[in-house]
């Protein structure tokens, strides 16, 4: 019994967890791929099933968690739009632009308390169904990949599980948000061009057509998906960490606002780290947006090594608050509905066995 090459490589991963592989004699022992809950084990161990309105996995828990993405993503990324409106103003003009304070300074000047609302149709809409399928397709994607990893696998590579879940996922939600991002960066970085969502989305496709709204889909996926990546990777490991080395007792004793407390302090920790990862692409998607006939890598070249890092600061602001939001509300919706909220993965028995035998 020996790890295997990819376990070792595996351990170079920031948020790995204890690895150990095993080679098995008796295919008959690896977890049966089966219907319903018998092959969710992992994901669905130790919550009351007396408690929940729905089996783990099923198509109204799939339904009901994108309900919980809509909300959680479309109200939160509307309630920043002033921010996020400074923010893109500072990427595409900074030397009008010059900070953040400056920034609100310089809008409230020239458009008034209502200039800061600019782009909130596109935002809500684009964002609500970016929000569906981020987590709808999350959660799909992630009991996808632990059957197909069976039991064992699934703990040993569950890091893995959620970047590549969480990537999969993210894939799709960003063609579903490009064009009303497209219209969101054109109405809050153009003055003039356009005022509202039924002004600026004709516009755009008679100038432009329909590549107009897509352009910035592939600098999109750059931006969004190492963004969506960390923020659900470091936040699974982030709460299994709270649970383990911060908090004072175990999840299953703690009441419902304690647990989304919890959610809120892990949430703003990924969010962090998801503003630095991703700030150079969104930077390119602001000004590509803006900018007709422009590249990917025209943009890039033009911006240089520091262009791309203008307004991070307060890019991490809003994506700190943003992401710790989103969580919280998610889970909400969760407690609500009375989803299974599985706890923090914990090793099967059958590895903690395997790993008694192997050590003596």
């Amino acid at each position: 019994m020996y790890p295997s090459t990819l376990t070792q490589l595996a351990r170079a991963n920031p948020f790995h967890s204890p690895l150990i592989s095993f080679h098995q004699r008796d295919e008959g022992t690896r977890t049966p791929h089966l219907k319903g809950g018998a092959r969710r084990e992992l994901a669905a161990a130790s919550y009351n099933e007396a408690d929940v309105s729905c089996e783990y996995g099923s198509n109204k828990y799939y339904a009901l968690c994108g309900f919980g993405g809509i909300l959680s993503c479309g109200l939160t990324h509307t309630a920043v739009v002033p921010l996020d409106l400074v923010k893109c103003r500072i990427q595409v003009n900074p030397d009008k632009y010059k900070s953040i304070f400056n920034g609100f300074s310089v809008t409230l000047r020239e458009d008034g308390f209502r200039g800061l609302g600019r782009g909130w149709a596109p935002t809500f809409i684009g964002y609500s169904m970016q929000g569906l399928c981020k987590f709808g397709f999350y959660e799909l994607f992630k009991a996808f990949y632990n059957d197909m990893l069976g039991e064992e696998n699934a703990y040993l590579w569950r890091t893995s599980v959620y970047l590549a879940a969480s990537a999969s996922a993210e894939f799709f939600a960003d063609i579903a948000l490009a064009p009303m991002e497209a219209c969101k960066v054109r109405i809050q970085t153009q003055p003039g061009y356009a005022n509202t969502l039924r002004e600026c989305a004709p516009k755009m496709h008679a100038e432009e057509g329909l590549w107009a709204f897509y352009k910035g889909v592939y600098p999109l996926w750059l931006r969004q998906i190492p963004y969506t990546m960390m923020k659900f990777a470091c936040f699974e490991r982030t709460v299994e960490m709270l649970y383990k080395y911060v908090v004072p007792k175990p999840r299953s004793a703690c009441s419902k606002p304690e647990q989304l407390v919890v959610t809120f302090v892990a949430g703003y920790i990924a969010g962090v780290f998801c503003a630095v990862v991703s700030h150079p692409a969104d930077s390119v998607v602001s000004v590509l947006n803006k900018e007709k006939g422009s590249s990917a890598v025209q943009v890039l070249k033009r911006l240089g090594p520091k262009g791309v890092w203008k307004g991070l600061f307060a890019r991490i602001i809003m994506i700190g608050t943003l992401t710790a939001l989103q969580w919280f509300i998610y889970d909400s919706v969760k407690v609500y509905f009375r989803l299974p909220r599985p706890p923090p993965p914990e090793m099967p028995e059958s590895l903690k066995s395997k790993m008694a035998l192997a050590s003596h």
